[in-house]
Parts: structure tokens; C-alpha cells; sequence
């Protein structure tokens, strides 16, 4: 058995190191000491007997139900924000389906100390629906509780008086900035908008702003449409701001060679372990396809303007620029058993993942949309399980073009079954194997671990090939790797 693994890995080795060559310019792809997840290509040159997996998301049950008065059956574009030990929730509450930006909609609040158990504060800052003790932070301030969409500001330097911001705002209106320093009391940035009102696209969902550390500049994800052939397509497009006050012209984002669809909301974010790397967890709506008929949904008692469509999630991710990936096709949350989740605009994912465990991570979903039974749901992810590379029982490989790291240990998130395994070989940019960080140097690394430093046979420093062009050999078998990271 070992002498027939020597003989294929050394077959393989040896097939590679012809095939293997260094990026255009002989530049290798520089990571430094940033953790890396299987979500796209970016990185890969070549895989055998591997293939991408989506994360499989576990159905973690509601967390709050829209039963306040306030709130009501169409109440969404939900933001989840996590500042150190404290979850922050901001919604619409809109009780009866209206114009956007009516003036019964408001803007809600609530809060979590582990993100699972979620309470309404008593905020006493707005009167709606004739009370005052309630959890509204934004009322009374049409039409911009349509779709209020904060943020934690993560610039160097930011004034303490503005260390959350928001943008809120409609087609007629375009974008109003508004700033905070406690989450709660908002204020308007200046008087003026600052993305002035679209004479071509539309701002009707919610409109995603962050700080980008990697880019180093705020960015705004919004809705556009995009004419393909004979069928308007609901898009999305981007724009940059030094100062999130004045944003450079849109500029439409390309999905590469994928088919068009229809993204309702982006949701777009950086990855909280991996800045680098956006992730979108968007809606796809699937307009005019209907499930649910109308005796179905007198039953379900869904307003009678929201059955006649459906919609799942999909995952988008980027890299910054103008440029997103659809590795994966498939819906990352299907719409599920009953027909309450096959009504229009359900399953509408909330911004941004956040973790709630040691080994978890969890993002939120607007369920039940247009229904008395509305809620906001949770569904909970491995931590950095968005995607993996995974092998089957037979086994596969995956090789990655040269990288340029730095640290001194390499350290892995995976899982394998009982008789499964990871090994690691390390090679210099023309595919060679590196002496002491061969495959024949590999340990046999078997468990299921968030996150494990990997060891050859010499020990698990890699110190001395920081700098250098260095590719990574990943041989499984019936297992996954969701991500990788060189520490110190």
C-alpha cells in the first residue's frame, strides 16, 4: 500500500513538474500571511478527482418573528453587525404593503450577546403606531427606512462621532448618508445626497456600503438593471469614495462568462476572517415563477401582490474591483419543505456573516415574506465553510499556482472521514517537491479541525520559504479543505 502511494504520488510529481509554470511575468501570487478560502479559482492551477463544494448551511430556527405593530408581514433588508461581544439587527417594520419609502415605514432594532437569542430594547426614541416604548431608531423620515443599511466603519482614524454609518435612500431620492456613534441616534451626514438620484438604474433594495481595508476605500454595491437580449435583468453595480461623501461614476459589475440573473440583493461584504475577500450572499429572484396557487395562498393568507414569483440564495464572491465569481451556480439556500417559502421575495438573505461559536458562523434569512408568520431565521455554517475543495474516497489532488507568503507554520481547516486523510507537498514554482516538504515528507493528517498547523515528517516550520515562490500540493482523500493560512 505505501509503496504503490510512493509510486503514484512520485508519477504524479514528476507529470506536474513538466506541466507546472510560473504566472505571466514570472511574478508568484502574493498572500503574505492571509487565510485563503476555496470559494473560487483565484488561486488554483490545477485540480484532479477534487471538485468545489458549497457549504452545507444548517437550519437553525427563527429569531425574532415581525409580530410588533410596527413591524408586520413586510418587513426585511435586515443587517446583521457584530462589534466584540454585542449583535446588532436593523430592519424595515412596515405593517401594510405601500409605496417605497411611504412614511409608515420605519427602521427597527434589535440585539443579541451571541447572535442565537435576540432581544427588542425599549429605545423610547420615536413614537409609531401611537407608542413610544418601542425599538425604532428611524421614523417618521420617508423614504429613507425603506431600505437603511448601516455599517461598522473600519477606517483607520474615524472620527468616534461617526464610527457607524448608513446610506438609505430611492430612485427619486437617491442616497442619503447618515452617521451615529452609538448605533442608535442617527444623524444626516449634510443635507444633500450623497450619490445623487440615478437617471438610469434603480436604488429600490438595499444599498451595501463598507470599508475596505484591502481596497482602501469605502465601496457601495447597489441594484441596477442590465438589458440582455429581450429581458431586463435586475444587476448589481459598484462605486468607490475616498471620504463616503463623493462616490465615483457606477460601474456595472461583471459576473464573467456566468448566466444572467436576477440578483434582487447582493449583500455584499467583506469576509470577517478574510477582509480580502468579498462575500455575497444574495437573493435570486426568479420573477414569474410560481409555485404557490391562489387558493394556496388564500390558505397561507400571503398578500395577493406576493405569490406569483420565488426565490433561493446564491453565493457571489470578488476580489475587489468590478470583477465577481459564480463558482457555484446552485442555490446555496434552497427555499425548503412548505409552500410559505415558495411566495415572492422570501428567503431574501440579511447583510453579513457573523460568528457564534468557537466553530460556527451564522447568517440570517427573511422568511415567510408578505405572511402573518414573517420572521427573520437563522441558519448556522462551519466557520470559513462557505465552500471547500473536497476529494472522494478514490482520492484527487489539487495544485496551486506559485504563492508568495509569509509566516512560519502552515495551518489548515478540514475534515475527514475515519479511513480519509490530508497530505501536503511543497513545491518551488516549476513543481518540484521542496527537500523535507515532500509528499513522501507528508504526515497523514486525519480529523475534522477548524484549524490545524500541518507537519512533514522534519516538523511544521516552513519559515525558510517565506519570500520564495512556493506552490502547494493538496492530496485528500474523502475529505474537505475549506481554507489555509501561513502564521507566524
Amino acid at each position: 500500500m505505501n509503496l504503490t502511494r510512493r509510486a503514484l504520488g512520485a508519477n504524479l510529481t514528476a507529470a506536474w513538474a513538466v506541466a507546472a509554470q510560473v504566472p505571466a511575468g514570472g511574478a508568484p501570487l502574493a498572500i503574505g500571511g492571509r487565510r485563503e478560502l476555496f470559494v473560487d479559482r483565484a488561486l488554483v492551477d490545477e485540480a484532479r478527482g477534487v471538485e468545489f463544494r458549497l457549504g452545507t448551511a444548517v437550519d437553525a430556527g427563527p429569531v425574532i418573528h415581525f409580530n410588533q405593530p410596527w413591524e408586520g408581514r413586510f418587513c426585511g433588508y435586515t443587517t446583521i453587525l457584530q462589534e466584540a461581544s454585542l449583535y446588532r439587527m436593523y430592519y424595515r417594520g412596515v405593517p401594510t404593503a405601500g409605496n417605497d419609502g411611504n412614511d409608515a415605514e420605519s427602521t427597527c432594532y434589535a440585539e443579541s450577546l451571541d447572535g442565537k437569542t435576540w432581544k427588542r430594547p425599549t429605545l423610547n426614541l420615536f413614537e409609531v403606531h401611537g407608542q413610544r416604548r418601542n425599538n425604532v431608531i428611524l421614523a417618521h423620515s420617508a423614504p429613507y427606512s425603506h431600505n437603511f443599511s448601516p455599517m461598522l466603519d473600519q477606517r483607520p482614524g474615524v472620527d468616534a462621532s461617526e464610527r457607524f454609518k448608513a446610506l438609505a435612500g430611492v430612485h427619486k431620492t437617491g442616497l442619503m448618508a447618515f452617521v451615529s456613534a452609538d448605533g442608535l441616534r442617527w444623524k444626516k451626514l449634510r443635507a444633500q445626497p450623497v450619490f445623487p438620484p440615478p437617471s438610469a438604474f434603480s436604488l429600490d433594495s438595499q444599498n451595501i456600503s463598507f470599508w475596505s481595508a484591502a481596497e482602501r476605500q469605502y465601496v457601495l454595491y447597489f441594484r441596477t438593471w442590465k438589458k440582455i437580449g429581450n429581458t431586463n435583468y435586475r444587476w448589481v453595480s459598484r462605486a468607490t469614495s475616498d471620504d463616503f461623501l463623493t462616490w465615483s461614476p457606477p460601474v456595472e459589475i461583471s459576473y464573467g462568462d456566468a448566466p444572467p440573473e436576477h440578483l434582487y440583493t447582493n449583500q455584499t461584504a467583506p469576509y470577517f476572517r478574510a477582509p480580502h475577500i468579498y462575500a455575497g450572499i444574495c437573493a435570486r429572484f426568479m420573477p414569474g415563477r410560481q409555485i404557490v396557487s391562489q387558493a394556496q395562498a388564500a390558505e397561507l393568507r400571503v398578500d395577493p401582490q406576493y405569490f406569483k414569483d420565488c426565490s433561493d440564495a446564491v453565493l457571489v464572491t470578488s476580489r475587489g474591483g468590478a470583477s465577481c465569481t459564480r463558482t457555484f451556480m446552485e442555490a446555496f439556500l434552497r427555499p425548503g419543505v412548505g409552500l410559505e417559502n415558495w411566495v415572492s421575495r422570501s428567503n431574501y438573505p440579511a447583510l453579513n456573516l457573523v460568528q457564534t461559536s468557537p466553530s460556527t458562523m451564522s447568517f440570517y434569512v427573511n422568511r415567510n415574506y408578505g405572511q402573518p408568520t414573517a420572521n427573520l431565521q437563522r441558519y448556522e455554517l462551519r466557520l470559513d465553510g462557505l465552500a471547500s475543495i473536497r476529494a472522494g474516497y478514490q482520492g484527487g489532488e489539487l495544485l496551486t499556482k506559485p504563492l508568495q507568503f509569509e509566516g512560519s507554520r502552515l495551518e489548515l481547516n478540514f475534515s475527514t472521514s475515519a479511513p480519509g486523510s490530508v497530505r501536503v507537498e511543497l513545491q518551488d514554482a516549476a513543481g518540484h517537491p521542496l527537500p523535507g516538504h515532500s509528499l513522501a515528507d507528508a504526515k497523514e493528517l486525519i480529523g475534522d479541525e477548524i484549524g490545524r498547523v500541518y507537519a512533514w515528517k522534519s516538523g511544521e516550520s516552513v519559515a525558510a520559504l517565506k519570500g520564495q515562490p512556493v506552490r502547494i500540493r493538496f492530496v485528500l482523500k474523502d475529505a474537505d479543505i475549506y481554507a489555509f493560512q501561513f502564521k507566524p
